[in-house]
């Protein structure tokens, strides 16, 4: 799923550009040998990321949980249920306690704010490997 050769494409939905920065500085644009670079979409607006993903091309979506006025759960799970193929989704939470909503929304995987580069890269790496 790349836009440019060699490169798999991460969209990164946040309202707030810290957060989709943060997202960005931890995965890097290499995270690991065994992938290709990374290229980032960042995108503030939910109906900006469901035009994104309806496009195609995107390896992973990583959605801010604590995004305003849409939250990244509802739109996990308004991708999931609306777009196929749908491409893998990620969480980013703003507690522990909210891991049953990442399951209610079908996400494949969630971590916590504030970001922590290794959880993230953790989590995201077996999903970019499905690309």
């Amino acid at each position: 799923m790349t836009d440019s050769p060699g490169r798999l494409r991460v969209l990164v939905y946040s309202h707030d550009a810290n957060t989709r920065a943060q997202v960005v500085r931890a995965l890097g644009t290499h995270p690991h040998p065994d992938l290709p670079e990374l290229e980032y979409v960042e995108v503030a607006t939910a109906p900006v990321v469901i035009r994104q993903v309806e496009n195609g091309g995107i390896a992973l979506a990583v959605l801010d949980g604590e995004a305003a006025p849409v939250g990244g759960m509802g739109l996990a799970k308004q991708l999931r249920d609306e777009i196929d193929p749908c491409p893998p989704l990620l969480l980013l939470l703003g507690r522990a306690d909210d891991a049953w909503l990442a399951s209610w929304s079908r996400a494949d995987a969630a971590v916590v704010h504030p970001v922590d580069p290794f959880r993230l890269a953790a989590e995201a790496l077996p999903l970019l490997r499905l690309t």
